[in-house]
């Protein structure tokens, strides 16, 4: 809650005055919840919008851009009880890197040591499975994949209980209660396998396990969990679609720390059990998380993110002095051309930029995906031009530019092509059968999604 001196440092104006205040703030960055947004925001007055460029949002579920622009969000359905906040959607800083539009932020796991990690490795005890689940309802309905692990392994569980011990929980499992941090982590440490049935979404607990030896088990979600088919997600500020218990572990760490199966496949969720079994795992943590690899990124946006300084490059339709790309030799794609020196203070460093057309009906997170590459927002508008198409080849009859949160886009029937009109809605998710996006995509570091090689 915010209270008397922490007003005044924010700019809130004395008494019930509407003036803003005059002298300069004494912090260069807020970072704050939802929650904390609202609270500055019925506070501040005018100061608020004069100063939330300095505003950093931690946000676990992300908020897409169609979600973050109040009149398009307003307009076009996607209005819920979080985003419409007119912010650079980089301002939104995740847990995890689902969207690329959003900043990820991460957290720090702890890391072994050399010496701890022996140790683990010394004492795992093969046979033994901790389900993640504080909460009894996670193991409801999930007696048969129970039954078939308890085949092959003693199953440890630390659901919170008062006095009677949940029914859900099978007589079998050897269930501890809510475990201290320490505690949990020894109980890790022994086991082979951490085992998810599907909720919570997206939590710490996974890493950690990999952190200590274990292999995770998660079940995949066909079809993809979302707002559309899931409460979890309902009023969220995104149309993500979630494939699997983890996206992250599955995506970014994969076999054989990871492995996603079909739970409503015995065959397959046995076979995978008897295969992690047979599996040699080291405790391992993705770079990103330790406490170097986050102060690293965290630096960088610190050092580069400035979302107070004037706009960037022209709006549609400005003539360029120079055009900055030129066609991949294999004609696939736009690079960034060599020899032009078109705009010195980007960051991410614009030569890293890559520009595919995406197939229709895909988003532009996922084409740059799939080519081993991450979308990157901020070279949205080196790419919103005419120009950008006709290197492509793209044969546009026409040309419009509209409000659109897939724009710059071409629509195949009648060959339009669709430059984007309001720059809060690049958006690197989102897509629509009826278009094929204009993708920005750039490389990344190994172990830091969020930097390009370039970047430091």
């Amino acid at each position: 809650t915010l209270k008397g001196s922490s007003l005044s440092n924010l700019g809130v104006p004395p008494g019930r005055g509407s003036c803003p205040l005059t002298t300069p703030l004494p912090f260069d960055l807020v970072y704050t919840d939802y929650h904390g947004l609202q609270q500055m925001k019925q506070h501040m007055g005018l100061s608020f919008k004069k100063y939330r460029c300095r505003i950093r949002v931690i946000d676990t579920f992300g908020t897409e851009p169609a979600y973050n622009h109040e009149e398009y969000a307003t307009l076009h359905g996607y209005r819920t009880n979080w985003g419409y906040w007119n912010l650079n959607p980089k301002q939104f800083m995740t847990m995890f890197p689902h969207t690329p539009d959003n900043s990820f932020m991460g957290f720090v796991s702890e890391e072994l040591s050399e010496t701890e990690k022996q140790l683990v490795i010394g004492g795992k005890a093969s046979n033994m499975a901790v389900v993640y689940g504080k909460e009894a309802s996670v193991w409801k309905g999930k007696e048969k994949f129970l039954g078939i692990l308890n085949k092959y392994m003693e199953i440890h569980g630390t659901v919170y209980y008062e006095s009677q011990r949940p029914p859900e929980v099978p007589a079998f499992v050897k269930n501890h209660g809510l475990l201290p941090q320490p505690e949990f982590q020894q109980l890790l440490r022994k086991a082979k396998l951490f085992i998810g049935f599907g909720f919570p979404y997206e939590g710490p607990a996974p890493l950690e396990a990999i952190a200590n030896g274990c292999v995770f088990l998660q079940s995949r979600f066909s079809p993809p969990h979302s707002s559309l088919n899931h409460e979890f997600f309902r009023g969220k500020p995104t149309s993500r679609e979630v494939f699997s218990q983890h996206p992250y572990a599955e995506n970014f760490i994969g076999k054989p720390h990871v492995w996603t199966v079909d739970y409503n496949n015995s065959e397959e969720f046995e076979a995978a059990i008897k295969a992690i079994m047979r599996t040699q795992v080291d405790p391992y943590l993705p770079y990103e998380y330790t406490c170097e690899g986050m102060l690293e990124r965290i630096h960088a946006y610190i050092q580069h993110q400035d979302f107070c300084a004037a706009p960037g490059p022209a709006p549609p339709g400005a003539p360029a002095l120079q055009s900055p790309f030129i066609l991949a030799p294999n004609a696939t794609h736009l690079e960034w051309a060599r020899n032009t020196s078109l705009a010195p203070g980007a960051w991410p460093p614009a030569h890293s930029l890559r520009a595919w057309l995406a197939a229709a009906g895909r988003a532009c997170t996922d084409a740059c995906l799939d080519h081993g590459l991450i979308c990157e927002p901020s070279f949205f508008p080196f790419l919103n031009s005419q120009d950008a198409f006709q290197k492509l080849q793209v044969p546009c009859d026409s040309t419009e530019s509209e409000m659109n949160h897939l724009y710059p886009a071409f629509a195949q029937p009648g060959r339009e092509c669709f430059l984007q009109k309001e720059p809060l809605l690049f958006s690197c998710a989102g897509s629509s059968t009826k278009y094929q996006r204009l993708c920005p995509c750039r490389d990344f570091r190994k172990g830091q999604v969020a930097l390009c090689r370039d970047c430091l």
